[in-house]
């Protein structure tokens, strides 16, 4: 506890109002609560020769909590998106070290999770994601069974999430290299109901492949291919704010989604 001695100049006793404006931030980045700004003062008259002087004491309780808390949450989150930079989501391999450091980072998040309830508020979890960062890999045999070593290339990864109608919607991206006019796109379609509350079990309904000729390229391996992406199982959801989730899942996978309009 911090005691403030303040000897204002003019007769009245009087605390300045940006004291408690400082510790009264909503939130910082939209991150999570911030603390609220509450004070004790106490005012006594101290007799000298000269007459009477007051003396404003402010008492300042755990005021600075919250906001250093929203400063450390946003400088984490700042450094996950740094070490995640370059990496193209981490499905096709990445150092060990690498790993290991984004791994540390998620952990920092997740203990200041400002969402422990997240099934609760499913609102915060609604609408559209973007897969930043997975450990799901696609690496040596399958990589080159199904064409993503030389031929074909992955793009962006989204999720929507209908609270509405307990719906999630993956849509995973392809490109053929040299062949602009082939684009497409998996689609796998989920539904999910809640099991605790930070955990929604999901069972796999559809998958669809457009256009046809992208799907003509993966029909030998579509299992494979279904088998790497197949959300089916349980997922914990062990972090969310107004910008970013992550989650894991039954078969120990780490995602982590961001729904911003543009990452880089």
């Amino acid at each position: 506890m911090a005691v403030n001695l303040v000897q204002p100049s003019i007769a009245d006793s009087w605390v300045n109002p940006v004291i408690c404006r400082t510790m009264n931030a909503t939130k910082l980045h939209g991150l999570v609560s911030a603390g609220i700004c509450s004070r004790t003062n106490k005012s006594r008259f101290i007799e000298s020769q000269v007459g009477f002087r007051p003396i404003t004491i402010t008492k300042v309780t755990q005021q600075n909590s919250g906001l250093v808390g929203d400063e450390t949450l946003a400088q984490n989150k700042r450094e996950l998106y740094q070490a995640l930079q370059g990496i193209n989501r981490g499905i096709l391999g990445i150092p060990s070290a690498k790993k290991s450091e984004i791994e540390t980072l998620v952990k920092q998040l997740e203990s200041q999770n400002p969402t422990p309830n997240p099934t609760l508020q499913l609102e915060k979890v609604a609408g559209c994601w973007r897969l930043v960062y997975s450990t799901i890999s696609i690496l040596g045999s399958k990589r080159t069974k199904l064409g993503l070593r030389d031929f074909i290339s992955l793009d962006d990864f989204s999720q929507t999430i209908d609270v509405a109608k307990s719906k999630a919607i993956n849509v995973i991206k392809f490109s053929a290299k040299g062949l602009s006019s082939l684009n497409g796109q998996l689609i796998i379609e989920a539904s999910f109901k809640i099991a605790s509350t930070t955990r929604v079990d999901i069972n796999l309904e559809k998958s669809t492949i457009t256009p046809d000729q992208l799907m003509n390229l993966f029909l030998k391996n579509y299992d494979l291919l279904l088998g790497i992406f197949n959300p089916e199982g349980w997922l914990e959801i062990t972090y969310v704010d107004d910008s970013m989730r992550i989650g894991r899942d039954h078969r120990g996978n780490l995602f982590v989604l961001d729904s911003r309009p543009i990452w880089r």
